[in-house]
């Protein structure tokens, strides 16, 4: 039986090449709340303005979304979030879960039409607004029944 996940603070990352939306939670609340959209293409200035999210949020877990063709099959950005998540475990020695991802950012982009974002804001909320997606999904999976 897996052991539980830490509690306390929880980051989690909707990954992209350009921006990667982050959201924070409580293990104990297991409600998610969309953080912040990171706007870079370097992998060093991401991993620079993660570091600062750890230092001032102090997680005791980061959940990575995995993205799958709807069937769930691998394509290229599996490979990448995949490597992502190894990134932030090596450098932050935190514990790293894998999440499906699989609709996330359409689900997100409704929500925000639905609410009445447009254009520029819209895309500057998706990826975080995502990244809550993610993390709700995975708080939602760990219930008890």
């Amino acid at each position: 039986m897996p052991s539980a996940p830490p509690a306390g603070t929880v980051l989690a990352f909707d990954f992209g090449t350009r921006r990667t939306g982050v959201a924070v939670g409580d293990t104990r609340l297991g409600l998610a709340h969309p953080l912040k959209t990171i706007e870079s293409a370097a992998a060093g200035q991401q991993l620079g303005t993660i570091e600062s999210l750890i230092a001032e949020w102090k997680p005791a877990l980061l959940v990575v979304g995995l993205p799958t063709h709807a069937d769930g099959t691998p394509h290229a950005m599996t490979a990448r979030a995949r490597r992502f998540a190894r990134q932030l475990e090596g450098r932050f020695a935190l514990p790293v879960m894998l999440c499906d991802e699989r609709f996330t950012t359409h689900g997100a982009a409704a929500a925000l039409r639905e609410a009445g974002a447009r254009g520029a804001k819209r895309k500057s909320a998706r990826d975080r607004v995502a990244a809550q997606l993610i993390l709700q999904a995975y708080f939602d999976q760990r219930q008890p029944a």
